[in-house]
């Protein structure tokens, strides 16, 4: 919906002053306002999409005078909360952000845990100084901020506030992250000043007040691991069609034009289904990409899908080409991702998002979180080996290692066989975690030129506190999933490159009802028969034909192997040559060659992690150097 920009503190002059609002006017170039005084700085770019009067307009003030609003998002349930909490309010404008003010000023912080949406904020008292910076239940919307004793400036995008930090410092840390997993899980950035504000949590401070401000947690996901036998696996279904249905009608929320990502798969086919059952005289329009060849990368063609998903719900399917100048966007999509997260996803996300625009769409509903609710990556289906390997001797599990770790890596078979077997010699809880890396921890550890103790773990390891030990497997790994790669990961880019293009994705899947009634079903319902995602693929055969339901699952990527192994020599021999790591001081140039000269010749699979090392240079030229 929006970018927003806050500073508190005795600087608030300088974010008048500087250009740093204008670098998130992607986010909002319907309107740009901001609100400053002595202490305090309040910015906001708007994409209109409910209210497009100047009645939605930000920063927000209440008619005393007394408060006032930056908020980035969408909440679906406001008609629902003034209705049932605000009846008494005499509102201007029909939009949400009003609801948002009136509702923090009558309920304080509670009004938080009601709202069913998407959002960052800042809720700022003029009076007293008390200030409220929230994000939303499961991290839809980013929000950045850097802390002090004194001051603290947040945003939406990392760029806004980078260069009002003092004595900026790299996180090597991070670095390890994002070479690992290809993001960064949890607070921390490439910035060790800036931190990512979790979700569920919001900060609490005063702007009059030296002391520093708080963060606590508003909001936590439960699981529930006890089977609840007087539902049938009917009933089940029946609820989760339910939930989906209000899910999406919900979401649907707008005053402006809405549009759907349509890959072809079981997910965004599912919400356009749906979405068609609720609203059948509307002509939904749909897009999708038109993929290069994914032979190598293990993928099936996703548009023949998408070409018959559109035919049988006799929707509009517009297809994008996606054909990219890998070498020229390079950089454009790292500065836009604010992260050195390696994926090619983004581009996808980007290129789709412009046509939308283009047509007049601001709002596209997608299957994001489809698998992260109800099982749906290899990994999950991985578990259901565990139960085998725990009574393979380890000296056996060893051998199995050691076989399977000498074969090629250029068969996608293979691949999937090396990454399953390259931590069965270590315990469950190890193993599990070793299913989210990229790299093996030996190679990792000799890319850097100092050596770093820090666990790249450590982030899922505090997660694991917080679950019961009696919790099953897969909803412990789909707490994590929920909690690290959805988030910082697949969240993250799709905010970022939406917005680049001055569009809203919405995602029906992490209604927060939805979310919390799939927290229950009972996880034998999520994967049965090694079928994944079996729940929701029965709701699925309600809407849509069997071949498009039981088809080979695929990625919304882009051909990474290839473009590493043939394609971007010049980039790799530029961004990668001696000259600059060595002046880096970071990386051993000698071991990162040595990646590259073998992941070429096939004896391991480290081209996302080449990706990654790039990446992280093409962020450190844009950010760092700058």
């Amino acid at each position: 919906m929006c970018g927003i920009l806050g500073y508190f503190g005795n600087e608030a002059v300088k974010f008048s002053e500087s250009s740093s609002l204008e670098r998130i006017s992607h986010r909002g170039p319907d309107n740009s306002q901001f609100l400053c005084k002595d202490n305090f700085y309040l910015g906001h770019t708007r994409l209109s999409i409910v209210d497009l009067s100047s009645n939605g307009n930000q920063p927000m003030i209440s008619r005393d005078g007394d408060y006032v609003l930056i908020f980035n998002g969408e909440i679906y349930n406001h008609q629902l909360l003034r209705e049932k909490y605000l009846e008494h309010v005499k509102f201007v404008s029909t939009g949400d952000t009003e609801t948002l003010l009136y509702g923090l000023i009558l309920q304080g912080d509670e009004f938080i845990e009601k709202l069913n949406g998407i959002f960052a904020f800042a809720f700022y008292n003029l009076k007293s100084g008390d200030y409220t910076i929230a994000r939303d239940h499961f991290g839809v919307k980013p929000l950045y901020f850097y802390t002090n004793e004194n001051e603290i400036c947040f945003s939406s995008e990392l760029k806004a506030i980078y260069n009002f930090i003092p004595n900026k410092s790299v996180n090597r840390n991070s670095l390890k992250n994002y070479l690992n997993f290809l993001w960064s899980p949890g607070e921390i950035t490439p910035i060790n000043e800036i931190k990512k504000l979790l979700p569920g949590k919001f900060i609490k401070g005063n702007s009059f007040s030296k002391e520093k401000s708080v963060i606590s947690e508003y909001y936590n996901l439960k699981f529930n691991d006890e089977l609840i036998a007087t539902k049938t696996e009917k009933e089940w279904v029946d609820l989760l069609e339910l939930h989906l249905l209000k899910a999406v009608e919900r979401q649907m929320m707008s005053d402006v034009p809405v549009g759907f990502f349509l890959s072809g798969g079981l997910d965004s086919s599912l919400i356009v289904a749906i979405a068609k059952k609720i609203f059948p005289k509307k002509k939904l329009t749909c897009y999708t990409i038109k993929s290069e060849d994914f032979k190598n990368e293990g993928f099936t063609d996703d548009l023949t899908y998408a070409n018959k998903v559109a035919e049988y719900l006799d929707v509009d399917l517009k297809i994008i080409n996606a054909d990219s100048d890998i070498i020229a966007d390079f950089d454009k999509i790292i500065y836009h991702l604010d992260e050195p997260q390696a994926d090619p996803a983004a581009i996808n996300v980007y290129n789709i998002c412009k046509e939308a625009r283009k047509d007049g769409i601001k709002v596209l509903l997608g299957g994001t979180a489809g698998d992260d609710l109800f099982s749906g990556y290899r990994r999950h289906r991985a578990l259901k080996l565990e139960m085998f390997i725990e009574k393979i001797p380890k000296v056996f599990r060893k051998l199995i290692k050691v076989i399977f770790q000498i074969t090629g890596a250029s068969n996608p078979f293979f691949r999937r066989i090396k990454k399953l077997t390259a931590n069965i010699d270590k315990n469950k809880s190890d193993r599990m975690l070793g299913y989210f890396d990229w790299i093996d921890s030996s190679i990792l550890e000799s890319l850097f030129l100092e050596k770093n103790n820090f666990d790249h773990h450590t982030f899922f390891k505090k997660l694991n506190k917080q679950l019961p030990e009696s919790t099953t497997n897969l909803n412990r790994m789909l707490y994590w999933e929920l909690k690290t790669f959805l988030v910082d990961h697949n969240l993250n880019y799709t905010d970022k490159l939406s917005m680049a293009a001055g569009v809203e994705v919405r995602v029906p899947f992490l209604d927060k009802e939805l979310v919390e009634f799939s927290t229950k079903i009972p996880v034998n319902l999520k994967i049965k028969r090694n079928e994944t995602k079996y729940i929701l693929k029965k709701v699925a055969e309600r809407y849509l034909p069997k071949e498009v339901i039981y088809r080979p699952k695929t990625g919304f990527g882009a051909p990474v192997r290839k473009w590493i192994i043939n394609d971007m020599d010049s980039i790799i021999n530029d961004y990668l040559s001696k000259e600059r790591i060595e002046k880096r001081g970071i990386f051993n140039y000698k071991k990162v060659n040595e990646l590259i000269e073998i992941n070429k010749l096939g004896k391991i699979d480290a081209s996302y992690t080449i990706w990654a090392l790039l990446a992280i240079e093409s962020w450190m030229l844009q950010f760092y150097d700058k």
